[in-house]
């Protein structure tokens, strides 16, 4: 469960800004930096993006016209930012609303159960635009202010006040505050991660809310009720399965739960959720009501039900991949069409005070793309007269579609062990 609004305060930009015309796009990028309160209108964007086609995203409150973002509005001179052409080159994608593809069918497939269930209670967003400030993405959803999340080795800064969504919830106070009481919000969501066969620095999210009436008080039954739901939802996707509820933490909902499944032999968590906080829900939406919420991962699900092994797939444009799926079919399952070799490459350097092992995958990703599998520390040791620690990290290439050469594997390993040594200031071995 994780967060776009935001008020533009024409009286602190100044007069030659205010006066000048610029696009709607250079107004508003302007406005973030100075961003002082919250209100209920958006802007209405799309954006375009390299070998990708122009995506409008709706306004929740207004239907101004679409302007355009490109490369400098993302991808800024601020010495807060950190997104890269590789991260800004996913935006827009809209994976989930293609559906035929998996994370499509299973979007569809939740809301199907949230029509059937209470038909035309829930309203669906999912084009909603996955720039949001920080006030959206963690103090509108009371995250603490030393919360690691809130970190720039976690999250994609566009500036100090603007970040990609970490989190679908970035747009729940919005949402609340438009006096919307039962909605699902789907996106893309970004953050900075490890490398491996489960991690992903995009992925999507599901985001469901519920208010309830006000003479409905009480939180357990409350939370029965989500309980209730969710169990229903997880028998939807993946038949007559057993649930348990483990307790949990999140700092938007109280009491917090996570529900897991068992299934193929073994109990997997698939989301979490709880009673919103009541300060949340009486600052957004008004006071003396209750509301439960819920946020689970999309490709975790399709990982699941479609035992599809490899985070990468989603990404593929491979028609061997795409055309084992079939729009409202949850029954597909993923067969390998080619299983090519691994390649290893082994490097190893003494760490600085600053590394951190997301930048070295962000790093890593920038340069191979999806070609690099995994990244996995290998060694560790301190040499105690130098005071110095040494990381020794495996990289796996292994392409979905394609042999990769010697040639190729080569050039990309010295490549890797050059930038990180200029970027990361460590020194190799």
């Amino acid at each position: 469960m994780r967060h776009a609004a935001v008020r533009c305060q024409a009286a602190q930009l100044s007069h030659a800004r205010a006066t000048r015309p610029p696009s709607l796009l250079r107004s508003y990028a302007r406005a973030l930096s100075s961003v002082s309160s919250v209100s209920t209108t958006t802007p209405r964007f799309a954006w375009v993006l390299p070998q990708h086609h122009t995506v409008a995203c709706r306004s929740l409150a207004t239907s101004r016209p679409a302007s355009t973002i490109a490369r400098s509005d993302i991808i800024r001179d601020n010495p807060k930012n950190n997104v890269t052409d590789t991260i800004f080159s996913k935006l827009g994608t809209n994976l989930h609303q293609r559906p035929e593809h998996p994370l499509g069918i299973i979007k569809s497939a939740i809301f199907e159960y949230f029509e059937q269930s209470d038909p035309g209670k829930f309203k669906l967003f999912e084009d909603l635009y996955p720039v949001v400030t920080t006030a959206q993405n963690f103090d509108e959803l009371l995250i603490p202010s030393d919360h690691v999340s809130r970190s720039d080795n976690d999250t994609y800064y566009v500036d100090e006040n603007t970040v990609l969504r970490c989190h679908t919830s970035a747009h729940q106070a919005e949402l609340l505050r438009e006096k919307h009481e039962n909605f699902l919000v789907i996106g893309d969501v970004y953050r900075r991660d490890t490398i491996d066969a489960t991690h992903y620095p995009v992925f999507h999210q599901m985001e469901g809310v519920k208010i309830f009436d006000e003479g409905e008080q009480d939180v357990e039954a409350v939370r029965e009720d989500l309980k209730r739901t969710l169990e229903g939802l997880a028998k939807h996707l993946f038949g007559d399965v057993e649930c348990r509820w483990v307790d949990a933490y999140f700092p938007f909902t109280d009491p917090s739960i996570e529900l897991e499944i068992f299934f193929n032999g073994e109990w997997l968590e698939v989301l979490g959720c709880g009673v919103m906080q009541q300060k949340i829900l009486d600052s957004n939406f008004g006071e003396g009501r209750k509301a439960w919420a819920f946020g689970l991962g999309i490709e975790r699900l399709a990982m699941i039900l479609f035992d599809i092994p490899d985070i990468r797939l989603f990404w593929s444009e491979d028609e061997r991949f795409l055309k084992q799926f079939k729009a409202g079919d949850l029954s597909s399952k993923f067969k390998s069409f080619s299983k090519f070799p691994p390649c290893n490459k082994d490097v190893s350097f003494w760490i600085s005070d600053q590394f951190t092992e997301n930048n070295l995958c962000e790093t890593i990703r920038g340069i191979a793309g999806d070609i690099v599998e995994e990244v996995k520390l290998i060694d560790e040791f301190t040499n105690p007269k130098k005071g110095k620690t040494s990381h020794c990290y495996r990289i796996v290439y292994r392409s979905m579609e394609r042999s990769l050469t010697d040639e190729e594997i080569n050039d990309v390993q010295d490549r890797v062990r050059s930038v990180i040594v200029d970027d990361l200031g460590v020194e190799l071995r």
